[in-house]
């Protein structure tokens, strides 16, 4: 079938991937924009699993100050060479990382990093939740897993929905930057800072 030009590039924009890959991807979806995305994020996956090995040294940290200056962030994001470290594509991505990351307020990078006594008290109170609810105690565990998985979409950087696309995870969105960029990106670290976080009411 016949692709327009335009559906190919506001795939492109959306995914990272190249053109013939899109279009590619465009006919093998008969022309359905979201199949075609999902296409090419098992595409990407396998890709960005290749380069994941790679050591990434190089990269940028940088600053996102929000509300006044009432809340900051900090991030390093790490490529493998001062090359792609100075593109506008890799600057953009970790500036934009920086505002999501200020919105979004994780906790984690990804849910290998949460630690178990958190994970073992989040699943305490869920199975609390399902049997003071009266659920039968045969889909307890589902429940818990199912409110785990939640947890880790809210909480784990990776896994939470990109605040400037819905349809897609940060994790989508750096698999995404990492075939368009063809090295390894890797967020490495960030901290993010409330103004009077932690304080008590008490001076």
């Amino acid at each position: 079938m016949e692709i327009s030009i335009e559906l190919v590039k506001d795939l492109r924009q959306r995914t990272g991937a190249g053109i013939v890959d899109c279009k590619a991807a465009l006919q093998e979806a008969g022309g359905s924009i979201e199949a075609a995305i999902d296409y090419l994020r098992k595409k990407g996956l396998a890709t960005a699993a290749k380069k994941a090995g790679r050591i990434a040294t190089d990269g940028l940290v940088a600053s996102y100050i929000h509300a006044g200056g009432k809340m900051g962030v900090l991030v390093e994001i790490n490529c493998e060479t001062d090359f792609v470290a100075k593109t506008g594509d890799f600057q953009e991505f970790v500036k934009n990382m920086a505002m999501h990351i200020a919105a979004a307020n994780p906790q984690f990078i990804r849910r290998e990093d949460v630690p178990p006594d958190v994970l073992e008290k989040e699943k305490d109170i869920y199975r609390t939740q399902a049997l003071d609810s009266g659920k039968p105690a045969k889909v307890i565990d589902k429940i818990v897993e199912g409110k785990l998985e939640r947890f880790y979409s809210e909480t784990c950087l990776l896994e939470q929905t990109y605040i400037r696309d819905s349809d897609v995870t940060v994790k989508e969105v750096l698999d995404g930057m990492i075939g368009k960029l063809g090295e390894n990106i890797a967020i490495r670290r960030f901290a993010r800072f409330q103004l009077g976080e932690g304080l008590s009411s008490r001076s």
